[in-house]
């Protein structure tokens, strides 16, 4: 029996394959990564443009005389998929925060975060 096991560890038939299937899943790991990261920024692309227009509409809310310049920003905000955080008045300014959840795989939901401001100053 020990002959035909030491004959077995000397061959190296079948070596080809098993390094291609590591290579496979290595390739087949680096692309999921990818598709994660590029997520992970089209979010926040999203997340930044919903900020930059909530502000630019509460901006202008406040510019007509509106009451609730926030609401304003808060309903642009939904109408983009994101979820407006924080609003704030100054003066002038709006600033808005919002956030746009983003789904990472096997590392779970998060929220990409963006922030604007838009007024006259």
């Amino acid at each position: 029996m020990r002959p035909a096991f030491g004959r077995a560890l000397q061959d190296d038939e079948g070596g080809a394959t098993v390094l291609a299937a590591l290579a496979m899943s290595a390739a087949i790991a680096v692309v999921v990564m990818v598709i994660h990261v590029g997520s992970a920024v089209g979010a926040r692309h999203q997340a930044q443009s919903a900020a930059d227009l909530a502000a630019l509409a509460g901006a202008g809310a406040l510019d007509r005389g509106v009451a609730d310049a926030c609401e304003t920003a808060r309903g642009l905000a939904v109408r983009m998929g994101t979820q407006l955080r924080e609003c704030t008045i100054n003066e002038w300014d709006v600033i808005v925060t919002v956030g746009q959840p983003v789904f990472l795989g096997r590392f779970g939901m998060s929220d990409a975060i963006a922030s604007a401001r838009a007024g006259p100053g």
